[in-house]
């Protein structure tokens, strides 16, 4: 039988997102048990974390599990993930025997590993999250890597309980970018324009230029995803419009792609769209609508 991995919410279907969500909840009303007991998972970071590091360690422990965390290139060895390069460098093992041995340890291994913002051809591979895939005997769950998928389960589960009914179809959803000085991961976008339309909301892509549009992988998938559960996607750089009658408004930022590893050509451009915040004054256009911002976050400026 193959392994059930957790790469992104693509792979799972509408039943099983349901499934886990109401798990979830559950899991929130009894916060501590022992379906874990005896198990471990092993939490490797390539990147830092706050709030998935400290859910990801607290959930093992308040389930009678054990978590591990490991930090290749820190406190665990530099890893190799091609297979053809001569390993006369830095990395001091290869993905091949590292995710096989992590898997006679534990139980599950998560895995974080952000781009490297150099080429977006080659990040949109996701190499990392699917090398420890490929050689892992034991399942593999994405803690951010190119999207977010427990991050999209746990904004989902938080707009359920806010409006009081799993389903959501019907609400107006924007997901807009928002100003940073420094251009960041699409992760999250990919993950809330992706659950957003797997939900059946009506999804506006709210972003200052047609630069800042999605992947197309992304798109495509939440094109997909209105043809089979309702709802709506359309994309608007009227901030106005965009805001009108919204239910939800998450805001994120995140780095243009046709600019991916040449940023010095981006930086003009976003520093423009100062005004794409989120404020008391748009919040007043929507109906009465939640605000979500993943975090962190920078203030002042």
């Amino acid at each position: 039988m193959s392994l059930k991995h957790f790469l992104n919410t693509q792979d799972w279907s509408r039943a099983e997102l349901d499934a886990l969500l109401t798990q979830a909840s559950l899991f929130k009303q009894n916060k501590l048990g022992d379906d874990l007991k005896g198990k471990s998972i092993a939490l490797v970071f390539f990147n830092p974390s706050m709030r998935t590091r400290t859910s990801f360690e607290l959930g093992a422990f308040q389930l009678g599990g054990h978590a591990v965390v490991l930090q290749p290139g820190k406190d665990a060895w530099p890893i190799e993930f091609n297979l053809g390069t001569v390993m006369d460098g830095d990395t001091e093992e290869h993905i091949a025997e590292v995710a096989k041995v992590l898997g006679r340890y534990v139980d599950l291994i998560g895995v974080r590993a952000f781009p490297k913002f150099v080429d977006w051809s080659k990040d949109r591979e996701d190499q990392v999250l699917k090398s420890f895939a490929k050689y892992s005997p034991v399942p593999v769950i994405n803690m951010e890597t190119i999207t977010h998928p427990c991050q999209e389960l746990a904004h989902i589960l938080a707009l359920q309980e806010h409006f009081g009914t799993s389903d959501l179809r019907g609400k107006k959803y924007v997901l807009t970018w928002t100003y940073h000085p420094k251009p960041l991961n699409t992760a999250v976008a990919n993950s809330a324009l992706t659950i957003a339309t797997r939900m059946g909301m009506d999804v506006t892509l709210l972003c200052p230029t047609p630069d800042y549009i999605l992947d197309e992988r992304y798109m495509g998938w939440a094109e997909q995803n209105v043809a089979e559960s309702g709802g709506s996607l359309q994309v608007s750089h009227d901030i106005q419009s965009a805001y009108a009658g919204a239910d939800v408004v998450y805001a994120k930022s995140w780095g243009a792609l046709p600019f991916f590893g040449n940023w010095e050509p981006e930086k003009p451009i976003r520093d423009q769209y100062k005004h794409f915040i989120v404020d008391e004054a748009k919040m007043a256009l929507t109906n009465n609508g939640v605000f979500s911002h993943c975090l962190p976050l920078r203030r002042n400026v």
